[in-house]
């Protein structure tokens, strides 16, 4: 009888196992395991961050750096009064900013009379001082306050370099208003003599130069055309 020959596959897996047999015979496992135990680096413990201690303590919230140490706001509902008229002499005035949505703008009608009225004043005032008339406009009574000036009058009458122009009014109040010499106006100072008197668009002022640089202010009054109107109704 003949015995087939074992395949390779057979040989090598018969071999394998003789060999993991005589392996456990001798403890071979046990010892490598114990080897890899022994020389096995322990790991070293993670260190952990102690977290800082705030404490319990409370504090007040800051507003910012600039208002800390001022008290917080109290609001509180105030009364408005209406408004009483005082003498000038006594009156106070606000040098808030006015509301340019509530503007009042003259009537075509209006300003001319005022400006004729404001020419027939000058043309009657004595001395041989020079003079100009000046019409008000929106930018001159709110918002910029700026009052340009007649580029001839200034260069012929008024100093070369900036300088205080001051204003009297017709009751001997003075004013004193910054000039600017390159730019041919008033600027700082006239917002005040504007708010003082209460100048609207349409008013024709009178600037009679009775000093280098004193300027005798005459108003008129662009309302006072409605008043006639209204006298020449009555009267008819």
């Amino acid at each position: 009888m003949v015995v087939p020959k074992q395949s390779y596959e057979d040989l090598r897996k018969q071999r394998l196992e003789e060999n993991k047999r005589r392996m456990e015979e001798l403890h071979l496992p046990q010892l490598t395991q114990a080897l890899k135990t022994a020389h096995s680096p322990k790991p070293s413990p993670m260190k952990r961050t102690q977290p800082r201690v705030i404490g319990t303590e409370l504090v007040q919230v800051r507003r910012s750096t600039r208002v800390a140490k001022m008290p917080a706001p109290v609001y509180k509902e105030i009364t408005v009064y209406e408004r009483v008229d005082l003498p000038r002499s006594k009156r106070k005035y606000s040098y808030s900013r006015r509301d340019l949505a509530n503007r009042v703008y003259a009537s075509d009608e209006a300003r001319e009379y005022a400006t004729t009225k404001a020419e027939e004043l000058e043309a009657n005032l004595e001395g041989d001082h020079p003079s100009f008339v000046k019409p008000m406009l929106p930018s001159h009574v709110t918002g910029g306050f700026w009052l340009g000036l007649p580029g001839y009058f200034c260069r012929k009458h008024l100093p070369k370099n900036d300088g205080t122009v001051t204003l009297i009014d017709e009751e001997g109040e003075e004013f004193p208003t910054v000039y600017l010499a390159h730019k041919i106006g008033l600027s700082g100072g006239w917002r005040g003599f504007s708010f003082s008197h209460e100048l609207v668009d349409g008013d024709a002022l009178v600037f009679h130069l009775i000093q280098p640089t004193v300027f005798k202010v005459y108003i008129i009054r662009c309302n006072g055309y409605e008043e006639g109107e209204k006298n020449d109704d009555s009267d008819a």
